[in-house]
């Protein structure tokens, strides 16, 4: 965890996100997004919140197949299965359609909204509409530069920029000379995040690539073509774990040495850790990303309270994991939470 550098309103927040976190043991079951209770339940075991039933719209920019985001909806099922609240979850991988969806929570009168910021410019208007109608706003996984300016009532998730440049220097420790940064999504501003810190962390060269995210083929040949073409590559970094798994196949595609490390974790690359396929993968915790943005709308609308003051992120990562501590984390991951 790197945490030396950051303000101190920076500094607090992971302790921040540990006490909410340690508050929220309270536990219960409820349905959720119109599912049964027991999909949602997540190891929490006490009562059901005892307060007003109230409605929680969660809107991601996930693209369909990203399991990464099935992580997250699973933390915010459990907060919601826990406070009595309905759950409804939507997404959309456009920055248009994902304004879209806000404006049909504002529409159906929703208690509370739980959005990510990756094309902020594309949701300012709307998520201004929903505080002029007095729906709270919370932001989690993206836009951790924006949510403050855009007014959001919190903020959980992980710094990129920080995430990556802590990701350049375990580059250095390794030995590494070039790296290709593998964007899926050219414009989010989180991608975009990690790789510019990747870049300025790193002592060698950073060529930062561009994919298809959306067509997995695709994502591996380019791969592929971009080793074949420079074989000074000793380093493929990807922001996701199922482009992590399909980079394993473009090295071998390739015939290359290059070694290969990540941003994000699922139980799949899990194992790759453990076989020595993939170095290492920075988690963010998506799970506790969903469950406190969830919570973080009944805590606000059942006692007024908010965590960071309004001023301060709460920070989820960057936590690494590898070979030293992956039989730890394998665990919980084979339970979709981590």
């Amino acid at each position: 965890m790197v945490r030396s550098y950051l303000p101190r309103s920076r500094r607090i927040a992971p302790a921040l996100a540990a006490a909410v976190a340690a508050a929220l043991l309270v536990a219960g079951c409820s349905s959720s997004g119109g599912e049964k209770a027991e999909d949602a339940k997540n190891d929490v075991s006490a009562g059901q919140a005892d307060t007003p039933r109230m409605t929680v719209a969660m809107i991601t920019h996930a693209a369909p197949g990203d399991t990464f985001w099935d992580t997250i909806r699973k933390g915010a099922e459990a907060a919601a299965a826990k406070d009595n609240v309905k759950l409804i979850y939507s997404s959309d991988p456009s920055g248009s359609n994902q304004a879209n969806l806000v404006q049909n929570a504002i529409d159906q009168k929703v208690d509370g909204i739980a959005v990510t910021l990756a094309k902020p410019d594309a949701m300012k208007n709307v998520v201004a509409k929903a505080k002029a109608a007095g729906i709270p706003v919370v932001g989690f996984n993206g836009g951790v530069d924006d949510w403050k300016e855009q007014g959001l009532l919190e903020y959980f998730g992980q710094d990129e920029y920080v995430a990556g440049k802590a990701f350049g220097r375990k580059l250095n420790d390794a030995g590494v000379k070039h790296d290709i940064c593998v964007i899926m999504e050219q414009g989010h501003v989180a991608l975009e995040a990690r790789c510019k810190g990747v870049k300025e962390g790193f002592e060698g060269k950073t060529d930062v690539l561009y994919v298809n995210g959306t067509d997995m083929p695709s994502v591996q040949s380019t791969i592929t073509a971009k080793l074949q073409q420079d074989s000074s590559i000793d380093q493929v970094v990807t922001l996701g774990a199922p482009f992590a798994l399909t980079a394993v196949k473009s090295i071998a595609d390739a015939g290359s040495k290059a070694k290969l490390a990540t941003f994000d974790l699922n139980k799949d690359l899990v194992g790759a850790i453990q076989d020595g396929d993939i170095e290492f993968a920075v988690d963010q915790q998506p799970y506790l990303q969903g469950y406190l943005s969830v919570d973080a709308i009944w805590l606000y609308k059942t006692n007024g309270n908010y965590s960071g003051g309004g001023e301060a992120p709460v920070l989820t990562g960057p936590a690494f994991v590898d070979k030293t501590n992956i039989d730890t984390i394998a665990k919980f991951a084979a339970k979709g939470t981590r």
